[in-house]
C-alpha cells in the first residue's frame, strides 16, 4: 500500500507560515504542531517573504487574491 500525498489549501499554507512569521514559532515547533514536514513549511515561509519583497514567485500563489493577479 502506497502513502498518499497530502494537499493543503492556500489558506492553510498562509496560516502555517504566519506561525513562524508573526507568532515567532520555530520551524520545528510549527511543523510538529501541524503534523507536517518542516521542509514544506520552510518553502511556504520563503515564498511569502519573497513576495513581500516584490520577487515574483515561481510556484503557485498562496492566497486567492494572489491567484487572481
Amino acid at each position: 500500500m502506497s502513502k498518499q500525498r497530502r494537499s493543503f489549501t492556500p489558506e492553510f499554507k498562509r496560516e502555517a507560515a504566519d506561525l513562524v512569521l508573526k507568532q515567532n514559532y520555530s520551524y520545528i515547533e510549527a511543523s510538529r504542531s501541524l503534523s507536517m514536514g518542516e521542509s514544506a513549511l520552510r518553502c511556504w515561509v520563503d515564498q511569502i517573504q519573497k513576495e513581500h519583497k516584490g520577487i515574483t514567485p515561481q510556484s503557485k500563489a498562496l492566497t486567492p487574491e494572489q491567484q487572481k493577479i
